[in-house]
């Protein structure tokens, strides 16, 4: 399925637009839409003490499926003026640096027992996926950083491989920042009681503090990356794009940031020893009604084209321009003040001993295989360092024994073992 169709805008068009917005930006005079950010959180967090503060509000809570003693709260992050003044991310952005000298990174192709990376170019002219992985994340041994990122638009394949160079710096710088906070929050108390209480709920669900300071540095970074794409001179971010899912796993802890449609899926075991799938991310496109209702509240249209009747996608007001199959997005200028917004959804859960492995994939994989075939190709992999390898190989021959080898997508996979 290709991402970003429809005629392109003229260049002369595009390129004063561009630089209108960008001069707009640095004057920090052009606002966009800040919706809230959905948070889920599995486990018991509705307590006066979970660490909430008064910028966010719950939502929803519910007895979840399987589990009749944990919770699944919806909690809702509110946007902040403060978040929406340019010079205060630029601010916060100079230390990114600072926190990345201890990392290991892997952006190419291999793996080892611990992880498996891999990525293919289809059929068009450049590969436009990218992915990384960096142990020892912002400067902490026991954390793992990983994300997959799928370019659309002529500039595609830059704009995926600077938000995957920029996001995890400024991930990082944004963790550091509030790293002293989150520990004094952990051993502020003195109360042997109240100590052994927090361990208790800990093995169930994790320290609230910490489960909401990378919360909010994933949403942060998500949307300074985004702003410094517009202010990025090699790359044009306006009529191109990119997908970002990207996971931090600290301890038992996974948390996962999600733009676009590429996903994110965990193996795990089921009582009776099965292998199950369940999917961490929501695929968001503009298929989804809370969706596509933001985005025509903004004057965006969404309708899918007469030969692809199934894939819903959006529409500038006034042009047949650009067709994007996604709802959320890193770049993507020319629909930003048009409902097309990089706000992550953030989601969290508490890993068990049941939990075996995550993948995570762009659509060139999910398009053709389903959670259920890449769980599988996992089990049956005996060489662990392979893993994303066979996952991609396995989808490309797919997608030439079922489409036009015209339409063979580019395909990144990562497969994190727990």
């Amino acid at each position: 399925m290709l991402d970003c169709i429809g005629v392109e805008m003229t260049p002369v068009r595009n390129a004063w637009r561009k630089i209108i917005m960008r001069l707009l930006f640095k004057l920090g005079s052009w606002s966009l839409v800040q919706p809230a950010i959905r948070i889920e959180l599995s486990g018991d967090l509705s307590s006066p003490d979970s660490g909430l503060d008064d910028g966010v509000d719950k939502v929803n809570s519910k007895q979840s499926s399987g589990n009749s003693g944990t919770k699944r709260v919806v909690y809702v992050l509110k946007s902040s003026e403060g978040e929406r003044n340019p010079s205060t991310w630029k601010k916060t952005s100079v230390s990114a640096d600072d926190s990345t000298s201890a990392l290991e990174r892997f952006a190419s192709n291999g793996g080892n027992t611990d992880f498996s990376l891999f990525t293919k170019q289809g059929l068009k002219w450049v590969n436009q996926d990218a992915m990384i992985l960096l142990k020892n994340f912002a400067g902490q041994e026991d954390v793992v950083f990983c994300g997959v990122f799928d370019g659309h638009g002529a500039d595609g394949h830059r704009v995926a491989r600077n938000v995957r160079d920029v996001l995890p710096k400024q991930l990082a710088a944004f963790w550091k920042s509030q790293e002293k906070a989150v520990k004094e929050s952990m051993f502020s108390s003195d109360d042997s009681e109240n100590e052994s209480h927090d361990h208790k709920e800990r093995d169930t669900v994790g320290d609230p503090s910490v489960i909401m300071t990378w919360k909010e540095s994933i949403i942060a970074a998500y949307r300074i990356t985004d702003r410094e794409l517009l202010i990025t001179d090699s790359v044009d971010s306006f009529s191109s794009g990119t997908t970002a899912v990207t996971l931090v796993k600290q301890g038992n802890d996974l948390i996962i940031g999600n733009v676009g449609d590429s996903r994110a899926v965990l193996g795990t075991r089921a009582a009776d020893n099965t292998l199950l799938a369940v999917q961490l991310t929501v695929d968001l496109k503009p298929n989804i009604p809370r969706e596509a209702d933001r985005i025509r509240r903004r004057r965006g249209r969404v309708f899918p084209i007469r030969r692809e009747p199934h894939v819903h996608r959006v529409w500038l007001p006034d042009q047949m321009s650009p067709g994007l199959a996604m709802s959320r997005a890193l770049g993507d200028y020319c629909l930003k003040n048009h409902g097309v917004i990089a706000e992550p959804e953030v989601t969290y859960r508490r890993l068990t001993t049941n939990d075996e492995f995550v993948v995570l994939a762009t659509d060139g994989v999910w398009d053709v295989l389903s959670n259920e075939q890449v769980v599988e190709i996992v089990q049956s992999t005996s060489d662990r360092s392979q893993v994303a390898r066979v996952i991609v190989e396995k989808a490309v021959n797919v997608w030439h024994r079922k489409n036009a080898a015209s339409k063979v997508d580019d395909c990144a996979a990562i497969c994190l073992f727990l």
